[in-house]
């Protein structure tokens, strides 16, 4: 099956239009061989460069979040204005470099996943998933 209507696919079962520009995002989220982490204003800018031409903000937004209802992207919440996108949907971990703002994943081997000692009544874990929020160390810079 061809990329192009592997993306249709997708689109379609997220109860998205296929147009020129939502198979632009397809193309540029899931067209990789590596994560990737974008906000949605950084992804909408890189589509319009790409594209030549204007993308709405909206669009890029509906689409994300059609995807993100579906499974097939993962929101990563920094704070409480800024959110990350992730097209690994698996739990994991990420480091957030608060120099560049750039969300990178972490393996399992660099952190122990931490032992929860109590739980929620009624409420059953799903997963648990450290984000650790790191920035140059002016200390150590003389």
């Amino acid at each position: 099956m061809s990329k192009n209507l592997e993306f249709i696919d997708k689109l379609r079962a997220s109860g998205l239009r296929p147009t020129k520009q939502r198979l632009k995002i397809c193309e540029v989220l899931f067209n990789r061989d590596k994560t990737f982490h974008f906000t949605i204003k950084d992804l909408a800018n890189s589509i319009s460069i790409e594209l030549n031409e204007k993308i709405s903000l909206a669009t890029v937004y509906n689409t994300v979040y059609a995807f993100k209802k579906k499974g097939y992207l993962k929101e990563i919440s920094i704070n409480s204005d800024k959110s990350y996108f992730d097209t690994n949907t698996t739990s994991h971990h990420h480091f957030f470099d608060e120099d560049t703002n750039e969300l990178i994943d972490c393996s399992e081997e660099v952190i122990e996943t931490p032992k929860i000692k109590k739980n929620i009544l009624g409420k059953k874990i799903n997963s648990v998933e450290v984000l650790v929020k790191v920035a140059t160390d002016n200390q150590n810079q003389k």
